[in-house]
């Protein structure tokens, strides 16, 4: 079934959104982006606050099933599945869409942590963790919740990292850089554990 016009405004507004940051984007940036009338978004949205929650809710399915489609097409046992969560962030940070998280931005740009943008940024990184911590639970690791915060960690410092650091030094030459580093400290903590 061909997407629909709501879908095609939905994909719209989250590459804006993701580029250029949800309060620096206008309504008018996505019409652009989408090819979209403002009736059209009217019609769909009530606000940008709406298509902010839905263009999210889209980023997070996006980015879940990717990675869990990486994985396990890049993985047969639950340790190489670990190692390959890495790799799926360092080609993602290399890509030539990589704008950091979404979801570190909406957390930062929205200071009310009841907000729908910083409450929708927790659940997607609950959904990481929840991820992580089957695949560690799959490998029979001791303590899967505790050794699933710890990578979450190493992976949301690269994610930053990658971000902050690796598309300004070097001319943004190395971004993959984070994930590998945070790949070694994984496998340096998934050694240590029964």
């Amino acid at each position: 079934m061909p997407p629909s016009r709501r879908d095609d405004l939905i994909d719209a507004a989250m590459r804006v959104f993701y580029r250029h940051g949800f309060h620096s984007s206008s309504l008018d940036d996505i019409q652009r982006e989408g090819g979209i009338s403002r009736m059209t978004l009217y019609n769909h949205f009530k606000s940008k606050d709406e298509l902010i929650v839905a263009a999210m809710r889209r980023r997070d399915e996006i980015f879940r099933n990717s990675l869990m489609k990486y994985v396990e097409s890049k993985a047969k046992t639950p340790h190489e599945r670990l190692a390959a969560v890495f790799d799926f962030h360092e080609d993602w940070f290399t890509g030539n869409e990589f704008c950091g998280c979404m979801f570190i931005n909406a957390a930062a740009e929205f200071s009310v942590a009841e907000s729908a943008p910083r409450r929708l940024a927790a659940e997607h990184k609950k959904e990481i963790v929840r991820y992580l911590r089957g695949l560690c639970d799959a490998a029979g690791l001791a303590d899967p919740d505790d050794v699933a915060e710890q990578l979450n960690i190493l992976l949301e410092g690269a994610i930053v990292t990658a971000r902050v650091v690796g598309q300004v030094s070097e001319n943004g030459k190395n971004p993959g850089a984070a994930a590998r580093l945070a790949k070694r400290m994984a496998l340096t903590v998934l050694a240590g554990r029964p």
